[in-house]
Parts: C-alpha cells; sequence; structure tokens
C-alpha cells in the first residue's frame, strides 16, 4: 500500500493550530515529524503533546517548536538491525521515521500497513522462457502471467514490500521489456526497482553477479514463478541470529515408507524401524545471503544457485536450511498455473 510521508511532516515555525488541521486529517496515522532546512528530523508532535502545550499556558497562535518532543525516536537508513524493528513494534511503536546519514527524513514505517522492515536487498530471477507453459509464454513472459487478479511477479512484490523492502532488482532477458513496462521503477509506490538485462542467460543466480551497488549488507534472491506466504521477517531473524553465511528456504517432504526398514551391519540385524516416516527437504528457490557472498559468483557467466550453494559448503560456509512451513508453489508446468488459480483465493498472506 502506498503510504506518503509528506502528509506528516511539518516546518519548525509552522503555526500549531494549522499542525492540529493536519492531525485530525491524518487519524489513525496522527503522528507529525518536524523538520528543518531539507528535511533534517527535529522533533515529534501528537495530539498529546498539544494538550500538555495548552496546559502549560500555550496558544494555539505559537509556533510548533513550543510543543514538539524533541530526540524523536528514529530508524537510520542502512544502519539499523532487525531486533530494533521488533523492539519498537513490541513498544507499540506505530510510526517511526527513517532518516538519512545527514539525518534528514526520506520515508517512515507504519507497521499499520508493513509487517516489518527488513535490511536487505531482493533480486527477482524473471529472464526465463517458461517452456513448460507454452503456449501462454508465446507472447507473454511467465513472470506476468494473471494468478487471480494480478501477474505472479507481482504477487512477490507485493510480499515483500509489506516487509519493508524498498530495494529491489530484477533479472530480464526474456520478452523483458515487457516487464519493465508492466513493473516500472517502483517510484510509484515510493521502492525502488532496478533492471540486470541478461544478454545470455546465466543460470539461476548467475545475474546477481552483475549488481555492484546494493543499498545493504543481505541480499534475498528468489525465482519470480514462486507463490508463497513466506515469513521473510522469521527467514531473516533465523538468517542473522545463526550468523550464517548463505540460506535456503526449503519445505519439507515425507516420505512414509509402507514396511518395516531393518538397519544392518555385515547381514546383522542392529534395529529396525516399523513403517517410518522420512523427512527430505527440497530447495523452495529462495536464498538469503551475505553480500560478501556474491563476490564467489563468476561475472558474467551462467552459474546456477544450486553451483554456488555446493561451493559454499565444500569451503566451509555457514550455510543453513530454514523450512517453510506455509503455503508454496512453482509454477512451473499447467497443471501448477491451474492450482495457483484455485489456491489464490485461499491463501493468506
Amino acid at each position: 500500500m502506498k503510504y506518503i510521508i509528506d502528509e506528516h511532516l511539518v516546518q519548525l515555525d509552522t503555526p500549531i493550530k494549522s499542525c492540529l488541521q493536519k492531525l485530525n486529517k491524518l487519524a489513525a496515522d496522527a503522528i507529525l515529524f518536524v523538520i528543518v532546512n531539507n528535511n533534517r528530523l527535529v522533533g515529534t508532535l501528537t495530539d498529546g503533546d498539544v494538550r500538555r502545550g495548552i496546559l502549560k499556558g500555550l496558544s494555539l497562535e505559537d509556533e510548533v517548536r513550543m510543543f514538539i518532543q524533541p530526540n524523536p525516536k528514529s530508524i537510520q537508513r542502512g544502519n539499523y538491525n532487525i531486533h530494533e524493528i521488533i523492539k519498537f513494534r513490541n513498544e507499540g511503536y506505530k510510526i517511526i521515521p527513517v532518516i538519512d546519514q545527514d539525518g534528514k527524513i526520506v520515508k517512515a514505517v507504519n507497521f499499520r500497513f508493513l509487517k516489518s522492515y527488513l535490511p536487505i536487498d531482493v533480486v527477482i530471477m524473471a529472464g526465463g522462457r517458461g517452456e513448460r507453459l507454452k503456449p501462454l509464454t508465446d507472447s507473454i513472459p511467465k513472470p506476468l502471467l494473471m494468478v487471480g487478479e494480478k501477474p505472479i511477479i507481482k504477487h512477490n512484490l507485493d510480499r515483500l514490500k509489506s516487509y519493508g523492502i524498498d530495494d529491489f532488482w530484477i533479472s530480464i532477458r526474456y520478452l523483458g521489456d515487457q516487464i519493465k513496462e508492466s513493473i516500472g521503477d517502483g517510484s510509484a509506490e515510493h521502492v525502488k526497482i532496478n533492471y540486470i538485462n541478461e544478454d545470455i542467460p546465466l543460470g539461476t543466480i548467475g545475474a546477481v553477479s552483475k549488481i555492484s551497488n546494493f543499498e545493504h549488507d543481505f541480499v534475498l534472491v528468489t525465482n519470480s514463478d514462486i507463490l508463497t506466504n513466506l515469513d521473510y521477517e522469521q527467514f531473516f531473524l533465523d538468517f542473522v541470529d545463526s550468523n550464517a553465511d548463505f540460506s535456503v528456504a526449503t519445505i519439507p517432504y515425507n516420505v512414509n515408507v509402507p514396511y518395516a526398514i531393518l538397519e544392518t551391519t555385515d547381514k546383522k540385524i542392529k534395529s529396525f524401524k516399523e513403517k517410518p516416516t522420512y523427512t527430505y527437504f527440497a530447495n523452495a528457490g529462495i536464498y538469503l545471503m551475505k553480500k560478501t557472498v556474491i563476490s564467489e559468483i563468476p561475472l558474467n557467466k551462467p552459474y546456477n544457485a544450486t553451483d554456488l550453494l555446493d561451493y559454499l559448503i565444500k569451503n566451509n560456509f555457514n550455510v543453513r536450511s530454514f523450512p517453510l512451513r506455509g503455503y508454496w508453489l512453482d509454477i512451473g508446468k499447467h497443471d501448477d498455473y491451474n492450482k495457483a488459480q484455485e489456491d489464490i483465493n485461499y491463501i493468506k498472506f
């Protein structure tokens, strides 16, 4: 959901009567961020601050500078951690301003609209041909196929944006201009969307090597044709708290064996399990990594995520699995696409 920060901004010399009018208009989001010069944040104002000022003898003709709370709580873009965000949320803060290195307010995190504010860049892999979905993909790239009322890729973008992510990269090749035209640069929704052109197919993660200016220290890479309600905050928390270098979202897959399975050594039975169930974990096509790991990806060469995974394991990087307990569907075949059309009405995002 689009969220306009300008509605919350007032200059330090604004009469408090004008501020009350803005607070009244903001209703459930009634907080103002007081700025000077070029949007430098110096304080906040709520209805309670106005009441306290009036009780102290201030009038409606006085300027907002007389009423504000100085040293406001804020988040510095690119210099915060997820535990700060969770603490703000748990302590009941509804709207937190985001400032740059110069103290200038650039946006606000509104927990009425956002689940979190994750400090990560996202790369969406959308360059594939979609061979198994022909003829649907003969004239439309797979990421733009409709699921319900919007394209597959838009479901992914909206889900990620709901976690406060606002720095996106989309890797395109086949019919890529259609994707750029449909998705745009994100400015209408106050996020940044950049595009990486694959001149040749670069595999499932090779295109990430072409990006040198990530905003954050952590990068999430996801296939564009996945439909999921993965909790990205929990995924990121597990990654950070375990000091992982690379983490794979995985799908638990149970295999039920209808027989007693014997464990033997040199034909001698050591033990047996009656009709056991074995759990395996399948790759969900969603990866989290430290930005430093990207230097291990060959530049401008075809390279798959499984190649990187194999390399990192062999070289003793901290590689983790994050079991995905919610909904997940890889829309790769016609049956999957038809299932997505049915499921979309019942998935809780």
